[in-house]
């Protein structure tokens, strides 16, 4: 798999990452939206340099040119809840994108600290042969990138596979980066050092979803 770790290199990204894990600015619920929207768009700009391009013809009031513009064939998928406002970055770059989306979260069973990862609904077009883009802002262990792969995987194989993720622990990267073809690219804003006993990025932000959305119920 293709890492491609942005905040590596300084730059305003930067300043949206350091506002959604700030404990103070991060409660206010519209900002930390906008935050991990612009997110989306930057990750997605980065990535859209990796696609390929046709050579059309572009008409003008005054003329017509060349341009080099991309073939329209993704398919853009989000982890619902936490993965909308992501998934709403990557849709202003992508705007002709069709959409997938899926429900997965944590089921804990008798003991807290551990869980699996369940999915539950799911909405998808044809993936064969497209250009699918799997978006899920906090990647901890990895379980419920590769869950949601596998659920998809009767709707067909894409041609290419892009990972987007806000935040990643490294062991949730290391687990992704051996399920997934060494062909597939990871775009990621992000990477933590660790990763707590009940499966939680450190330092990380918290929980996404609460953050973006509110408190849920557990059930």
């Amino acid at each position: 798999m293709h890492i491609h770790h942005l905040s590596e290199r300084p730059s305003i990204l930067n300043t949206f990452i350091s506002e959604i894990r700030d404990k103070t600015i991060q409660k206010d619920s519209m900002r930390f939206r906008r935050n991990i929207e612009r997110i989306g768009e930057i990750l997605g700009y980065e990535l859209s340099k990796s696609l390929q391009y046709n050579s059309k013809t572009v008409t003008t009031p005054l003329g017509s040119l060349q341009m080099q513009l991309h073939n329209k064939d993704i398919v853009l998928c989000s982890i619902l809840r936490a993965g909308v406002p992501l998934h709403n970055g990557l849709l202003n770059y992508f705007d002709t994108a069709e959409n997938a989306f899926i429900s997965a979260y944590r089921h804990h069973k008798d003991n807290p600290e551990s869980f699996e990862i369940v999915v539950e609904y799911l909405a998808c077009p044809n993936l064969e042969n497209k250009t699918l883009i799997l978006a899920d802002p906090m990647l901890a262990t990895g379980q419920s990138m590769v869950a949601t792969f596998e659920a998809l995987k009767p709707f067909g194989t894409p041609k290419e596979i892009h990972l987007v993720s806000v935040i990643g622990a490294q062991k949730g990267i290391d687990f992704v980066a051996k399920t997934f073809d060494i062909n597939s690219h990871l775009w990621i804003a992000a990477i933590d050092d660790e990763l707590s006993d009940k499966g939680y990025i450190i330092p990380g932000l918290g929980d996404a979803g609460d953050l973006a959305f509110g408190k849920k119920l557990q059930h």
